[in-house]
């Protein structure tokens, strides 16, 4: 098999921000085969958290995608979504809420099962998260099959809140997950 050059998929890469985002993405993304299981090529995003500029870009372009003032708060999903959800409410001034794996909020929550494509959980968020009609801008790292991203959106407006919007660093198009969200496009930095 012939080695890839990362800076030529990086410049092939494409997204719903552009392709230099997409890019810098595809760049620093690593493929890790066989986790958590085999056959499964796991999409390893850790680096680009890790590199200072690159994690600065991506935030930045998320929020000038949706624009300061149009969302109220931000909802990130366990576990990579929290530190994307974090930034971008930083940068944007506003609040973050956790979507919790089940059994991990310590008050009461709406709870969502869903399936993943190696198998099923259970996410949460308190009931008391959103404001009435407060606008949510929900982020996750991965879309896949779309389970997890449909399963939080129904959390969102459970608990009070109107989806402002949804957004990825990386979606797996093969998966199929973006027709499930036809209610609520996402927004992929980039798609593969």
């Amino acid at each position: 098999m012939a080695e890839v050059d990362a800076g030529v998929v990086a410049q092939a890469a494409r997204g719903d921000s552009g392709p230099g985002i997409a890019g810098l993405i595809a760049g620093l993304a690593v493929d890790v085969p066989d986790f958590p299981q085999p056959g499964i090529v796991f999409k390893d995003l850790t680096p680009l958290f890790a590199d200072g500029a690159a994690f600065r870009e991506i935030v930045d372009a998320t929020v000038a995608h949706y624009g300061v003032g149009s969302f109220d708060v931000v909802a990130g999903i366990e576990a990579r979504g929290f530190v994307m959800a974090a930034a971008m409410a930083y940068a944007a001034g506003v609040g973050v809420v956790p979507v919790r794996k089940a059994g991990k909020l310590p008050r009461a929550t709406h709870a969502a099962q869903y399936a993943l494509e190696y198998g099923s959980a259970a996410l949460e968020v308190h009931t008391d998260a959103f404001l009435p009609g407060q606008r949510v801008l929900v982020v996750d790292d991965v879309l896949a099959t779309g389970g997890t991203a449909e399963a939080t959106l129904g959390l969102v407006e459970r608990a009070g809140g109107v989806v402002a919007g949804l957004t990825v660093m990386l979606e797996l198009e093969f998966l199929g997950g973006r027709q499930r969200l036809a209610a609520h496009p996402p927004h992929a930095l980039l798609r593969v």
